[in-house]
């Protein structure tokens, strides 16, 4: 086999690497169209209503503040923005970190789920 330099290992690596995030996302979405979607979208300038709200761009964005959803007091209150480290226990148990909250969900208990379903909502902006 020829020695390929550290540039094209480098390449290979990088190409690898982005396979295996695009699956993450890909499985992200499927998880989250399977534990969100009968309530959220998160698809960009969407005007589709449903229970919840559009999900998209929610990384970096203080709960309760689409314009035009009706959120728990608690949600609006939360003073919560949305990052991975808030949306991982957030997921995990919904009640348990916004207590009041009205959205109906037990939350998603295998942390590998809540990962990837972080990662595809980290890709929606």
């Amino acid at each position: 086999m020829k020695w390929l330099g550290p540039a094209a290992v480098g390449m290979i690596a990088g190409l690898s690497a982005t396979s295996a995030q695009a699956q993450d996302v890909s499985a992200g979405e499927r998880l989250f169209k399977r534990y969100c979607g009968v309530c959220h979208i998160a698809e960009k300038d969407s005007t589709r209503r449903l229970q919840g709200p559009n999900l998209f761009g929610l990384i970096g964005r203080k709960a309760g503040t689409i314009e035009g959803f009706r959120y728990s007091e608690a949600n609006k209150n939360s003073g919560i923005v949305w990052s991975a480290e808030a949306l991982d226990p957030y997921l995990a148990d919904p009640r348990e970190v916004i207590k009041g909250t009205t959205m109906a969900f037990v939350g998603v208990k295998k942390a590998d789920e809540r990962k990837a379903i972080i990662e595809y909502l980290e890709a929606q902006k």
